[in-house]
C-alpha cells in the first residue's frame, strides 16, 4: 500500500509540474527563456528526487546541495501552481487575457511578485521569533523560586541546516540563561549521515544550562533510523525520554512520550500512574494529538511541535483543519498546551505567513 501511494504521489507531482510549465510558458515572451526555465525545472525536480533516493550513496556536500535546490523548488512550485490556476481563470476574460499572453510586462510582474514573496519569506525565516510564556502555578516548588526553560522543536538538523546556522540558535538559547532546555522532537531531519560526519553533537555541549537538555523523538527520528538517533543523542549529552519520566531537582516532573509513529507506545495514563501529581508536570509529545488526555491526566503544561504551523500560507490552513491546536497556546481545563511552529524548518528556508520560533517558559510558584 505504501509503494502504491508513493507511486501515486510521484505521478501526481510530475503531472502538476507539467501543468505548471504548460500554463506558465504561455506568458514567457521568448523561446530561449522557455527552454531555459524548462531545463531549470527538470534539474530542480531531479535534485529533489536524488537528495532523498541517493543520500546514502553520494557525498554529503553534494546531497546537501541537491536537497537545498530541490526543496526550495518544491515550495516555489506550490506558489507557481496557485499562480497558474489563477492565471488560467483570469484568461477567461478577453481584456486580461492579452496581459497574460507572451509579453514582457505580464512575465515581469508575475516573476517579480514571486521573487519578492520568497525573499521576504527567507528574511522572515532567518529572524527567529522569541515567544515568552509566563505560568503561575499553585503547586509548590521546593528548591527553586522559579524556573526558566527554553523550548525548541523541529530543528531538522542535517542536509538543510548547517552547523553554522545551528550555532546561531545556540547563541539565542545561551543568551536566555535557561535552567534547562526542552526539545519536542525532530531534532534530526531525514538522515543521520551528515550529523555524524560533521559532529553536530559537539555543538549541543555548548548549550549552557543548570539542569541539562531533555528531548523526545519525533517522526523524523524514525525516518532517519531510531538506533542511530539514540547514539547521536547520547553523544550530544541529551537526556532522551522515550515513554519515560524524570524529575528535575525534586521540583518539576517531565514526561517524555514516544512518537505516535510507534503504534505500541504507552498511553499517557500509563505514564502518569507513577508520578507525583503534587509536583508541576511537563509533557513532551512531538505530535499534538488527543489533547483531552492531557487535561484528563492533570498535566500542567504540554510542549509539542510537528505541525511547523504549515510553514507557508496556504499550507497552514490545512494544519488548522488537521489539529485541534496547530500552533500557539491552548488551555484545556487546568492544562496549558503550547504547539511550536519550530525553530528550524523542513526543506526550503522560507516562512511565509508563519514564523520560526523559540519559546521562553517562566514557571513561578504562588506558594
Amino acid at each position: 500500500m505504501n509503494i502504491i501511494f508513493i507511486i501515486f504521489v510521484f505521478i501526481l507531482f510530475i503531472g502538476l509540474n507539467l501543468y505548471v510549465f504548460y500554463s506558465f510558458q504561455k506568458i514567457i515572451p521568448v523561446k530561449f527563456l522557455k527552454i531555459f526555465l524548462l531545463c531549470l525545472q527538470i534539474f530542480s525536480i531531479l535534485s529533489f528526487l536524488v537528495s532523498f533516493l541517493l543520500s546514502d550513496y553520494l557525498p554529503s556536500s553534494l546531497i546537501s546541495l541537491f536537497y537545498k535546490i530541490g526543496t526550495t523548488y518544491f515550495f516555489i512550485f506550490i506558489y507557481l501552481l496557485i499562480i497558474c490556476i489563477i492565471m488560467n481563470l483570469l484568461r477567461l476574460s478577453p481584456i486580461i487575457k492579452s496581459y497574460l499572453s507572451a509579453n514582457w510586462i505580464g512575465f515581469s510582474i508575475v516573476s517579480s511578485l514571486l521573487f519578492l514573496v520568497f525573499i521576504c519569506g527567507y528574511i522572515n525565516y532567518k529572524n527567529k521569533k522569541r515567544v515568552e510564556i509566563d505560568i503561575q502555578t499553585n503547586k509548590k516548588i521546593n528548591n527553586e523560586k522559579s524556573f526558566k526553560i527554553i523550548g525548541i522543536s523541529d530543528l531538522h538538523l542535517g542536509y538543510g541546516i548547517s552547523k553554522a546556522e545551528f550555532s546561531d540558535w545556540i547563541n539565542l538559547i545561551n543568551a536566555e540563561n535557561p535552567d534547562f532546555v526542552l526539545i519536542a522532537g525532530d531534532a534530526i531531519d531525514n538522515s543521520t549521515k551528515p550529523i555524524f560526519e560533521q559532529n553536530y553533537a559537539e555543538l549541543f555541549h555548548r548549550i549552557n544550562t543548570k539542569y541539562g537538555i531533555y528531548a523526545v523523538i519525533g517522526n523524523h527520528e524514525y525516518i532517519s533510523g531510531l538506533n542511530k538517533c539514540k547514539k547521536f543523542y547520547e553523544d550530544a549529552n541529551i537526556n532522551l525520554l522515550i515513554d519515560s519520566v524524570i524529575n528535575i531537582n525534586d521540583d518539576i516532573t517531565i514526561i517524555g512520550r514516544d512518537d505516535k509513529t510507534n503504534k505500541n507506545r504507552k498511553t499517557l495514563s500509563e505514564l502518569c500512574k507513577a508520578i507525583d501529581t503534587s509536583k508541576f508536570t511537563i509533557l513532551l509529545d512531538h505530535q499534538p494529538l488527543k489533547l483531552n488526555e492531557t487535561a484528563k491526566n492533570n498535566i500542567d503544561f504540554q510542549f509539542s511541535g510537528h505541525t511547523h504551523d504549515g510553514q507557508l500560507i496556504p499550507i497552514n490552513w490545512i494544519t488548522y483543519l488537521m489539529y485541534e491546536n496547530s500552533h500557539g497556546l491552548l488551555k484545556k481545563g487546568d492544562s496549558q498546551i503550547y504547539v511550536s511552529s519550530g525553530i528550524g524548518i523542513w526543506g526550503g528556508k522560507f516562512r511565509i505567513g508563519t514564523n520560526s520560533e523559540y519559546i521562553v517558559i517562566n514557571i513561578t510558584s504562588n506558594k
